[in-house]
């Protein structure tokens, strides 16, 4: 059963958008295959690729940056707030006294502090974070908003991903300005829904359905390669060119037969001393699965992380929201850094803002655009760096003061991706990618 997520606002949000294979013997699959047949590659310059692959851990609310990597220890109490501070492995660079095994790790994390906007609600923070563009008209806090592709789609129509697996991956949901809007439901998130953490975990439809034997499953696919070719046939002769159900059927089936996807969806491999390490819940396993998946090529994750729209009682949540949070990133990046990936994978946690300077009067904060925190790690981006800084009380971001726009374009550089190049709607309607193409250069190596 989907489960409700409740915003700020009090308005109930399921995902618009579960892009899986539960339609596969039915076509849902196939058709979002077929919608985009007619999309052609990109022709634009592509930059020199500094990573392969990208986890992007989503602190869906957002993120109080004074009780993560930018504290302020010497502002009143009223914006100080009950955490203290700890240093870090890196000479010079404090986070929050939570953020312990973070700092064990701080010399191969970059610390943005000073990205900003002007996008103060769930809605268009969402969208301006996920997608580098703003929203066109003014949208509610509690908005699924489209207006332009998201990171991960635009990395998946680009880039692509080997032995038949999706390219962008959306755990355990998509966040609500995580799809492709105009590239076309090909490029959406597959979402993994369920919980690694669990024995009986598996992926839907990625194994054939129990009592559903070879055989009975060959004679389908005979069945429907019969009927494909009949609406070939009607088509073609209306002239419609964009039939091809044999091609897309078979693809949709790839995953079904890819050892490759059977591999990386089977977290039950990992030793024991390996998921203990990521955590045993179901963000450690979860983030356990994206090292999986970019390890079997998948180029962009999400990982959706929600309940960081602390406007009440803040610091008792976070006694018991941060430690196995922060300690599954750490142990993220250790594994990567181990096996000699994160050099060619890149780790990234946002939200969609920060939070407000003074605690208000129920122990909490409030939505902050002016300052925001951004942690990188892996991709070719130096280590043990802080880039940035807000003001002594954390209100505004003041040195090297950053947009969405140059966060995107960083992205999609160490990808190989030109953020500068333009795309075109289905109706012929040129859309710059990211309208400031220059990516942060400390983060470019």
């Amino acid at each position: 059963m989907s489960r409700l997520r409740i915003n700020c606002e009090g308005v109930s949000r399921r995902d618009t958008l579960r892009l899986g294979l539960g339609g596969l013997i039915g076509g849902g699959l196939t058709g979002a295959l077929r919608a985009t047949a007619i999309a052609g590659p990109s022709t634009s310059d592509t930059p020199k690729r500094q990573a392969d692959s990208c986890i992007l851990i989503w602190m869906d609310g957002g993120p109080s940056h004074y009780e993560t990597f930018d504290p302020k220890p010497e502002a009143p109490a009223e914006i100080r707030g009950e955490f203290g501070t700890i240093p870090t492995k890196t000479p010079g660079m404090q986070f929050s006294e939570l953020m312990v095994r973070l700092a064990d790790v701080s010399d191969s994390l970059a610390i943005v502090r000073s990205i900003r906007h002007d996008q103060g609600n769930h809605g268009a923070g969402n969208h301006y974070m996920m997608t580098g563009a703003p929203t066109r008209i003014p949208v509610g806090c509690g908005a699924f908003v489209s207006f332009h592709p998201s990171l991960g789609s635009v990395v998946s129509h680009q880039v692509g991903a080997p032995n038949g697996i999706p390219a962008y991956f959306s755990i355990p949901n998509m966040s609500r300005s995580g799809g492709p809007n105009f590239l076309g439901s090909r490029y959406a998130p597959f979402v993994v829904p369920d919980d690694p953490n669990r024995d009986n975990f598996s992926v839907r439809d990625v194994t054939l359905p129990p009592g559903l034997a070879d055989s009975r499953f060959s004679h389908r696919q005979s069945i429907r390669k019969q009927v494909d070719q009949m609406m070939r046939i009607n088509h073609e002769a209306a002239g419609d060119p964009t039939v091809g159900g044999d091609e897309f059927f078979q693809q949709g089936l790839q995953l079904i037969g890819s050892s490759e996807a059977q591999a990386a969806f089977d977290i039950s491999r990992e030793s024991d001393e390996t998921r203990d390490k990521f955590g045993r819940h179901p963000f450690g396993q979860r983030a356990l699965l994206a090292r999986r998946l970019v390890s079997a090529g998948v180029p962009f994750v999400t990982l959706y992380h929600g309940g960081w729209d602390h406007h009440r009682d803040i610091f008792q949540s976070l006694r018991t929201k941060l430690p196995p949070f922060e300690a599954t990133i750490a142990a993220l990046i250790e594994d990567l850094r181990d096996s000699g990936m994160l050099e060619r994978t890149m780790v990234i946690a946002l939200g969609e803002f920060g939070r407000t300077p003074k605690v208000n009067s129920r122990g909490g904060r409030d939505h902050w655009s002016n300052a925001m925190s951004v942690m990188f790690a892996g991709g070719g981006t130096s280590g043990g760096q802080v880039i940035g800084a807000t003001d002594r009380q954390g209100y505004a971001a003041i040195d090297r003061v950053l947009a969405p726009e140059n966060f995107a374009s960083t992205v999609y550089r160490k990808l190989g991706i030109d953020p500068a190049q333009i795309l075109y709607t289905p109706q012929g309607r040129p859309t710059h990618l990211v309208s400031d193409e220059k990516p942060i250069d400390e983060l470019m190596g």
